[in-house]
């Protein structure tokens, strides 16, 4: 295969991720299959999720790519199988936009973004099989406060859900003193796993994406602890003689620097 010109064309990239995987193509991509490229199509979408975190645009569209090229390669593998190619994925995903944006194509009329997402479950319940719950369209592979927080979601909109944000609050408060009062390990881990999933369904009722909020969390304490080894280095302090208390001097001294 020569090297196209037309770099910004869908169809070169189906073709050299076909080329990869023919006789002639790469060892590495030729001996994959679904299941040794699921941790790639996890990775790629972290680092898309980190370019978003990042506000970093030029990252971004990297990222992107490479989360597009995961989707062709797993196309790409159906395709060699006999289960479809890319365009039968094109199809798929357009004509569900289509039949669950009636407001869009058809004639519904909701007025709010509430209202859609009413509608958007209605129409999802009519596409399940008559046994199917409502949550089990909910990858359980996702990471666990996400999935709290979708299924928590799930069931909002068909209104099982708190009617007001205190009383999401004040089953907090009810989940921590029931914490407290645990007297073993197993208990401890079961009464924190509900003040997890209460403070989830929080967030969600609030606008926060918690897994987003929670890696935020995470790059602000890397980023204050990797200032104050800093600090210490320049400083000539060994840290781990540091007490408590003088560590949390130099903490506020970095926070205080940031604001």
């Amino acid at each position: 295969m020569n090297k196209p010109d037309n770099l910004n064309s869908f169809q070169v990239l189906i073709n050299i991720i076909a080329e990869l995987r023919g006789p002639q193509g790469c060892p590495w991509d030729r001996k994959q299959t679904h299941l040794t490229l699921r941790e790639h199509l996890l990775e790629e979408t972290y680092e898309v999720l980190e370019a978003l975190d990042n506000n970093d645009y030029t990252e971004l569209k990297a990222e992107l790519g490479d989360l597009l090229m995961q989707v062709e390669m797993h196309s790409q593998l159906a395709c060699e199988e006999g289960k479809f190619n890319i365009c039968d994925v094109i199809e798929s995903i357009n004509a569900k936009l289509i039949r669950r944006h009636p407001h869009v194509f058809g004639t519904a009329k909701p007025r709010t973004a509430e209202e859609v997402l009413v509608h958007w479950e209605q129409i999802k319940r009519n596409e399940r099989p008559d046994q199917a719950g409502m949550l089990e369209g909910v990858p359980k592979s996702l990471p666990a406060l996400s999935y709290s927080q979708s299924i928590q979601d799930r069931v909002a909109r068909v209104g099982f859900d708190w009617p007001e944000d205190s009383g999401v609050l004040e089953k907090i408060v009810e989940e921590v003193q029931e914490f407290k009062t645990s007297s073993t390990d197993e208990e401890k881990e079961v009464e924190f796993g509900d003040i997890l999933f209460t403070l989830a369904n929080f967030a969600r009722r609030q606008g926060i994406d918690l897994e987003s909020a929670l890696r935020t969390a995470n790059a602000k304490f890397y980023r204050r602890f990797s200032s104050l080894e800093e600090i210490a280095k320049k400083r000539g302090i060994d840290i781990s003689k540091l007490t408590l208390n003088e560590m949390n001097q130099l903490w506020d001294e970095i926070k205080a620097e940031e604001n």
